[in-house]
């Protein structure tokens, strides 16, 4: 019996694939084995960075509050803790659009925790 190869689906796969390739330097956008390697790549990394986005936001958020916190004479770490003094529960994300886009919001947390 002669050998039976499923080649719809084996071209809807290359397909796909070639498809999220699309836009890639060189060979890697229109060479089955070279997009291949690339396409697989690309989703390693994003899977990755996907967690790691979040812990970059939180340390550009730790940095804005920092610097917002120094300019009222305190560190950040004086700045939490005195926040959990207080009893004021803003998380990072909050703290760090205040200490940026509304500075007098901001003075007025510091004043508190002081």
């Amino acid at each position: 019996m002669p050998r039976s190869v499923n080649s719809v689906a084996k071209r809807a796969r290359r397909k796909k694939v070639m498809k999220q390739a699309k836009g890639y330097f060189g060979r890697r956008k229109n060479v089955w084995t070279v997009a291949k390697n690339a396409v697989e790549k690309a989703r390693t990394y994003a899977y990755r960075d996907r967690r790691a986005k979040k812990r970059t936001f939180r340390a550009l958020w730790i940095t804005r509050i920092n610097a917002g916190a120094r300019q009222h004479g305190m560190s950040y770490s004086q700045f939490m803790g005195g926040m959990k003094k207080a009893g004021i529960s803003l998380n990072r994300k909050v703290l760090a659009d205040l200490a940026m886009n509304h500075p007098e919001a901001f003075e007025a947390v510091v004043k508190k925790v002081k």
